[in-house]
């Protein structure tokens, strides 16, 4: 992954650094991401965001559904590692659901309780704290993650559980030609490293991460 210096006054969002980053990738259109190298989150700059209504003109156009297989099959990959640490007793969060709220339906059929949010077509929070929270394909829309990291622990139970799906970059990757890069909607990237820092300073517990999509987190019960 090449790498550039260059001048701007882009704080990182995750860890709030700002003099100790460069630029990975600027698109034809301008759009500039970000490495910085406190975090090792890649992030595009607020010029490069898309507005809300932007995102949400492009989400309704996803065919994203209980009934569509293979997104069913997708959102498999992060339940069935999940089930184990689940019972019926247990109430859940689905952050950052769609339009189309599914991962509740299928875990409804496991007898498993979890209620919806999605800022932008299901924006009333349920009441918490949650036993667990699932966020799906929602990490690389955060335009603040730290916010979000803050509002995912505050809604969380001591020793609750937050299951993480989104696509993990690492030094392999060809920014330019990496799909995930490529999507107007995503503005933040993850190393494995990013989520060791993020376990380091919300208090969270890295159970299992497989390198490539799926992290599973514990939230730490508090000391003192």
């Amino acid at each position: 992954m090449q790498q550039a210096q260059t001048a701007g006054h882009y704080p990182c969002p995750l860890c709030t650094c700002d003099g100790n980053k460069a630029l990975v990738h600027r698109t034809r259109k301008g759009r500039l991401f970000w490495h910085c190298h406190g975090c090792d989150l890649i992030f595009v700059d607020a010029q490069g965001r898309p507005t809300l209504q932007r995102e949400k003109d492009i989400y309704q156009h996803h065919q994203n559904s209980p009934e569509h297989h293979g997104y069913v099959t997708f959102l498999r990959r992060i339940i069935d590692p999940t089930l184990p640490l689940l019972n019926p007793t247990m109430r859940g969060l689905d952050f950052g659901c769609g339009p189309g709220p599914t991962l509740s339906v299928l875990l409804k059929r496991e007898d498993i309780s979890c209620d919806n949010y999605d800022p932008l077509f299901f924006p009333a929070l349920p009441s918490g704290p949650f036993d667990f929270i699932f966020a799906t394909e929602c990490f690389e829309h955060f335009h603040t993650p730290t916010r979000e990291l803050q509002q995912l622990r505050q809604l969380l139970k001591p020793d609750g559980y937050l299951f993480v799906m989104t696509s993990l970059w690492h030094e392999n990757i060809d920014l330019p030609t990496w799909r995930y890069l490529c999507d107007p909607t995503h503005v933040s990237f993850y190393h494995r490293r990013t989520f060791e820092h993020i376990c380091r300073v919300y208090g969270f517990t890295l159970l299992a991460c497989d390198d490539d999509r799926i992290l599973l987190l514990q939230k730490k019960q508090p000391t003192g």
